[in-house]
């Protein structure tokens, strides 16, 4: 939201983010996606689909991919920002999905970038000659729990900034269910995960964020149940 809407202040509630947010997906100047096993670079850049027509036959066609739809309507709007989110960037084959891209969303190689480096390349299905703006911005997300950043592309690692979002308890701070301060509950949880594992495994205080709604000892134990213990039997297998 703030890299489109600069105007839009911190100051604004979760709920106003949330809003403008969606305001902006519908604008189509913020994209979302996630990567998986099966994401492809025709579903990412371009491919060819198969159609079929009102008589029965089938023709095929090359349709542009989400990220090559948000560059061409950046193009075209240039004093407008876009965003794409990928969620669970590392889960993709990233040197399948990106291809040409690698190149081209590098800083220098942008088109309109103020050192007049820029740089097209031919797509390999409709032959179209094809740059990425500057006013297109790619964030993606990760759990490095779930997947080292090291089997990360090292290519792509170069084109990124990379910023650390650890559990935040302050999140949490006046949360309380009877006598127990949920904040400090998550921090010595977490201090002794560190301990016996290491940082990459402490728990998101997603999990607990719920309780500032519903701040019951039947939600604490659901949690405890059904989100907490299942993980920590996870991480700590046959090691009861």
């Amino acid at each position: 939201v703030e890299v489109c809407d600069p105007t839009f202040t911190k100051t604004n509630t979760r709920e106003d983010f949330k809003k403008r947010y969606q305001e902006l997906v519908k604008e189509g100047q913020i994209v979302f996606t996630t990567f998986h096993q099966s994401y492809s670079y025709e579903d990412f850049i371009e491919g060819i689909r198969a159609e079929t027509t009102e008589d029965g036959s089938i023709n095929y066609v090359i349709k542009s991919g989400i990220f090559k739809q948000l560059c061409e309507k950046a193009t075209e709007a240039t004093d407008k920002k876009f965003v794409i989110i990928i969620d669970e960037i590392n889960r993709g084959n990233i040197s399948r999905i990106f291809g040409e891209l690698i190149t081209l969303i590098e800083e220098s190689k942008r088109l309109g970038h103020k050192d007049k480096e820029d740089l097209s390349v031919k797509l390999p299905y409709s032959q179209e000659s094809f740059s990425v703006p500057n006013n297109v911005y790619i964030i993606g997300t990760m759990n490095t729990a779930d997947r080292s950043l090291a089997g990360l592309d090292l290519a792509l690692r170069r084109r990124f900034d990379f910023k650390e979002m650890m559990p935040d308890v302050s999140t949490l701070k006046g949360i309380k269910v009877g006598s127990i301060e949920i904040d400090k509950l998550l921090t010595v949880i977490n201090q002794r995960i560190e301990v016996l594992l290491d940082r990459e495994h402490t728990i998101g205080h997603a999990y607990f964020i719920g309780l500032k709604s519903k701040s019951s000892i039947t939600s604490l134990a659901s949690i405890f149940k059904n989100k907490v213990i299942p993980l920590l039997q996870e991480y700590f297998y046959e090691d009861w």
